[in-house]
């Protein structure tokens, strides 16, 4: 049998929140194939430096293994984890025997997406789901959280308590459509942000402004980890809504050391962040080892 403390909940993460702090997430993927050390280890440079660790979910319509299962990993290492759920791949009843299962592990921190679209990822072929989107599977949750199921019935062995977070694009090309997404999410219980990428502050300034002011919700604004001039070329040729700045550019083409610059430019880029919003989420793909790093150069201490 496993120790009780493989099955503790962290709220750490929601007391955060709660109170005001500024918050720092970081993103790391889960593993391809049954051995979880790497992702742990990744995870574990994260301790004490964030307030809780995304585990994705098919990210990109990439097959991994299940957010779940590696959130659970996490949390028996003492690791916060927010899992991912994306609506791609399980209809109303996966999503709700899986959200039942996370609350039963101790999970608490939920970050409810759409999902990326089949045909972008390693398996082009298979049959997506979509039975919910974001919005609805926000509802969903804070249905379970107040003791139903989707139809509204009871759920007779207790309800769940779940801390349930939504994506938020500011770079959204339609303005009018972004705030109508976001105040949808609010309205179905999003309790937190994390956004995309953001590589136009003044924008991110404006949507904090005019949009999400209003609503007093934690946006943890999307920090990315550039590795080279080519890495940017690629994001901005592959990730629709992503413009990377050519003065961002060459500062890569002229570096010495490329991948210190990046880390010099995320490091600056959450030093604005923390004049403009109440958190920054951090994505180094495999080298969340960085992380920690960035956080120094930016002047951010360890976490509560």
């Amino acid at each position: 049998m496993p120790d009780t403390h493989s099955f503790s909940a962290f709220n750490n993460f929601r007391k955060a929140a709660q109170a005001g702090e500024f918050l720092i997430t970081a993103e790391v993927a889960p593993p391809k194939g049954g051995d979880p050390t790497h992702t742990i280890e990744m995870a574990a440079t994260l301790k004490g430096r964030v307030h809780a660790v995304n585990i994705t979910d098919g990210s990109r319509a990439v097959m991994g293994m299940s957010s779940l299962v590696a959130s659970a990993i996490l949390l028996q290492h003492g690791i916060e984890p927010i899992c991912q759920f994306a609506c791609r791949d399980r209809n109303r009843i996966g999503l709700q025997a899986d959200l039942m299962g996370a609350h039963a592990l101790g999970i608490r921190n939920i970050l409810a997406l759409t999902g990326d679209p089949v045909k972008a990822g390693d398996h082009p072929d298979a049959k997506a789901v979509f039975d919910l989107e974001a919005v609805r599977l926000l509802q969903l949750i804070r249905n379970m959280n107040q003791g139903v199921d989707f139809n509204h019935k009871p759920l007779t062995d207790g309800e769940l308590d779940l801390f349930a977070g939504a994506a938020v694009d500011p770079q959204s090309k339609s303005w009018s459509g972004l705030q109508s997404r976001f105040e949808k999410k609010i309205a179905a219980g999003a309790q937190f942000f994390q956004s995309q990428l953001i590589t136009d502050f003044e924008i991110l300034e404006k949507f904090m402004d005019k949009i999400a002011s209003s609503y007093n919700k934690p946006i943890l604004a999307g920090i990315f980890l550039l590795k080279s001039a080519k890495n940017a070329q690629f994001i901005n040729k592959a990730v629709p809504g992503v413009n990377i700045p050519d003065h961002i550019i060459d500062r890569l083409v002229k570096a010495k050391h490329p991948l210190e610059e990046g880390m010099k430019i995320a490091a600056e880029q959450v030093q604005i962040a923390k004049e403009l919003c109440q958190g920054v989420h951090i994505m180094a793909v495999k080298r969340e080892d960085l992380i920690a790093p960035i956080l120094d150069l930016a002047g951010v201490g360890k976490v509560s």
